[in-house]
């Protein structure tokens, strides 16, 4: 995806857009209070209020339930009513790739790209499993021992991250144990109470447990090493293994918005990650920037709809 200086001069001249919100704004949430899902929503919330970007009040309001299908129908019932935006992630291709949901990207107006996370491989820190060879090996002779948890439904990017470590290392992808929960602070919480053994997530959801000692990171699905608490914790690739992924985050609207709605929101989703402070939160929570404005995000959502609906299939995942 292009880089914000590159996405910024996408920007219409015109961009003083004659439409503005006329009453309240939500941000939907398509998972729990506590995950990065809800942080992200909460961070735009805050700049935009801070720096007093709307004249219009904005609230953040959670729909976790269904793997994002909540969120997605609730947004469904809202065409063209640029006053609800959601955090839109892989899981909005993913549901539709594994028939979880009939909606696709295409139901909704892609605003913006925000930032894409790496996928961290998280056990306690009391687990037998001490290293990422440990668990490759566990997964390889018994995928059923160890019991996988993540947010927010089977097919979504936390889900794909521990089938392509099972794929690469040679064990049956389709014998994995996995539960999804709502939000992976559920997921996390689950782990620290003995529940289940491992969680994928995005690294920011576990930092605070790292530097606490409560739970350990076994592998890393990035190109290179983290900043701290995960400097030491060496990535797949440095194990031997190939397995470089993450998920995107963005903000999407309902189906429907005119050209001036989208154009305002770009400009105020522009105005968010030119601040000091969003750049602060993607560097305090391990996130790669990544913005692009609605036509280069949509091209994006096109290109890894069919990379995704491969990876889903070489899962077994794909209807």
């Amino acid at each position: 995806m292009l880089g914000f200086a590159l996405a910024l001069t996408a920007l219409p001249a015109n961009a003083q857009s004659a439409w503005q919100p006329a009453r309240n704004v939500e941000i939907v949430v398509p998972s729990a209070p506590g995950g990065s899902n809800d942080k992200t929503a909460r961070g735009i919330e805050r700049i935009i209020h801070d720096k007093r970007l709307l004249t219009s009040t904005l609230t953040v309001v959670n729909k976790p339930g269904g793997g994002n299908a909540m969120t997605m129908n609730y947004l469904n019932q809202h065409l063209g009513d640029a006053h609800y935006m959601m955090i839109g992630t892989p899981t909005i291709l993913t549901n539709h790739i594994i028939g979880a949901s009939p909606l696709n990207y295409t139901d909704f107006t892609p605003i913006a790209s925000l930032f894409n996370e790496y996928i961290v491989f998280a056990v306690k820190a009391d687990s037998n499993i001490k290293t990422g060879r440990d668990l490759g090996e566990r997964l390889k002779k018994d995928p059923k021992s160890v019991s996988i948890g993540f947010a927010t439904a089977v097919g979504s990017h936390n889900h794909i991250a521990a089938g392509l470590l099972a794929k690469a290392i040679g064990g049956d992808v389709r014998a994995l144990k996995v539960i999804a929960f709502k939000g992976s602070s559920e997921a996390i919480a689950a782990l620290l109470g003995g529940h289940i053994d491992l969680v994928t997530t995005a690294a920011g959801n576990v930092a605070e447990q790292i530097e606490a000692g409560k739970l350990r990171i076994v592998g890393i699905a990035a190109n290179q090493r983290l900043t701290a608490p995960f400097a030491a914790v060496p990535t797949w690739k440095e194990q031997g293994i190939n397995v470089v992924f993450g998920g995107w985050r963005s903000v999407m609207g309902p189906k429907g918005m005119s050209a001036p709605q989208i154009a305002y929101w770009e400009k105020i989703m522009a105005q968010v990650v030119a601040s000091p402070e969003w750049k602060n939160d993607l560097e305090r929570n391990y996130l790669t920037d990544d913005f692009a404005l609605s036509e280069r995000f949509k091209v994006d959502l096109q290109q890894d709809y069919v990379s995704m609906k491969a990876v889903l299939g070489d899962l077994g995942l794909a209807k």
